[in-house]
């Protein structure tokens, strides 16, 4: 299902962007979304997986973007965030007798492979960087 997951994310990347040198605590970066840091340090954890961060820990700790923002796109941070836009199916089986029932899935899922391909052709185009100087 679609969640804020990519849209914190970014917000969090794109700080990381604007302030190269730093290492920014999750409170600041929570401070920034209005978010609880905990929430922020899950996602932190996330990008630590993927080895786009690293995070010190102490008085002056944080977190710290580790690659070049230029060499990043937005697809490849979509894809870290979910492997593919779900937008769901219904909780119970549909009738196979209905004409409907019988192919809505499958066609549920035509279409939402149909909705990936074209995420993933406008995100890949756009680089950490070029999203970040927007601001």
């Amino acid at each position: 299902m679609i969640s804020g997951k990519f849209a914190i994310t970014i917000h969090i990347l794109t700080l990381l962007t604007k302030f190269p040198n730093d290492f920014l605590s999750s409170e600041f970066i929570a401070g920034s979304i209005n978010l609880n840091p905990v929430l922020v340090r899950k996602e932190i954890a996330n990008l630590k997986s993927h080895r786009l961060v690293e995070s010190k820990e102490g008085k002056n700790g944080g977190t710290k973007l580790t690659v070049d923002p230029s060499s990043i796109t937005l697809k490849a941070i979509f894809e870290m965030t979910f492997e593919t836009i779900n937008l769901g199916y219904a909780k119970n089986t549909p009738n196979p007798e209905c004409p409907v029932g019988k192919k809505i899935n499958q066609n549920l899922s035509n279409l939402y492979t149909n909705i990936n391909r074209k995420i993933s052709l406008q995100l890949e185009d756009i680089t950490l960087e070029d999203f970040s100087n927007q601001f």
